[in-house]
């Protein structure tokens, strides 16, 4: 009997202390507890920080975020009011204002999420689809001036020659989007925060059609630099040239004019000796004539009137 008494009072004494365990809870400082009981939600949602009781086993606390929340929607096609089919791709921030609520109607985060993607991606696809391209990626009509060494972006639509103004621009279209989207949020219990345009792109067809035409663009700019370089080369190597004819010619001129006046110079000097002398110069040339004849492997003859016998018949005896 003592064993069967001592084996309830355990069974008691553990099934008081999952009890109270059961009925005690915290509530930490970035979150919201709503509390149901089969199912249903009574009671206010617990938003302050501390600690809590319920009663076990019948009511479970649910536990829902206080701070802001991401929601970031698929990319989707959507044609613009210009016909272009530009793929967007949005983020949004919301939060949880009234648990109880959201408790009731969502239940989970993915409930919520799969609601957000239904309203937030309507709301946009109605404005995109309103608007031209422009009013969605400028936010007004200024343009930024083009600095050195930039070159202005090549519209990848022909048509798009003239300057396309703004008249609302993007801020303006995701705040309408954000208010057009809060309108049925209260009766989720969420406040929308903001929503944003994360980035906005072609669809596979056309940014192959903006890539060709960029390509093209590049070529042809390569051949126009490459044009230009052909023709500074030209124009370098014609002056190169002429000037290479005008530094020849001016040496060759101081050349010749160096030449001339060194041979008026040997003239003269050659003058002034046959004066001081013109037997004894002329004996001198006569020797010089002498000393180059070809003399070597060969014979001359010379008569005794030869002019290479003159100065030696009039030798003084």
């Amino acid at each position: 009997m003592k064993q069967v008494g001592v084996v309830i009072s355990v069974v008691i004494v553990i099934f008081l202390i999952l009890v109270l365990s059961g009925s005690f809870y915290t509530v930490r400082e970035w979150e919201q507890v709503v509390i149901t009981q089969f199912g249903k939600v009574i009671g206010e949602p617990k938003t302050e920080a501390g600690f809590y009781l319920k009663i076990p086993i019948i009511q479970e606390i649910n536990r829902y975020e206080k701070r802001i929340l991401r929601w970031d929607g698929d990319p989707e096609e959507i044609p613009t009011r210009d016909k272009r089919f530009i793929y967007v791709d949005t983020t949004a921030r919301w939060r949880i204002v009234d648990a109880r609520k959201f408790r009731r109607v969502l239940v989970t985060y993915a409930q919520a999420y799969a609601k957000l993607d239904d309203i937030i991606d309507a709301a946009f696809r109605d404005f995109v689809s309103a608007n031209p391209l422009v009013e969605l990626v400028r936010s007004t009509d200024w343009m930024p001036t083009l600095k050195e060494g930039e070159e202005k972006v090549v519209s990848p639509f022909p048509e798009a020659t003239a300057r396309e103004t703004v008249k609302l621009g993007r801020e303006k279209i995701t705040r309408a989007i954000l208010a057009e989207a809060s309108k049925a949020m209260p009766d989720f219990g969420i406040e929308l925060v903001d929503v944003r345009v994360k980035r906005i792109n072609y669809v596979e067809r056309v940014r192959n059609k903006v890539y060709e035409r960029m390509i093209s663009e590049r070529k042809r700019q390569a051949a126009q630099f490459r044009s230009e370089g052909e023709g500074k080369k030209a124009e370098i190597l014609g002056q190169m040239e002429k000037e290479l004819k005008s530094i020849v010619s001016g040496a060759y001129r101081t050349a010749e004019e160096i030449r001339g006046k060194a041979d008026a110079e040997a003239t003269k000097i050659y003058g002034e000796a046959y004066n001081r002398d013109p037997e004894f110069y002329a004996f001198f040339k006569t020797l010089e004539t002498y000393k180059e004849a070809a003399y070597k492997n060969s014979f001359v003859i010379l008569g005794t009137d030869s002019d290479y016998y003159r100065f030696l018949k009039n030798i003084p005896k």
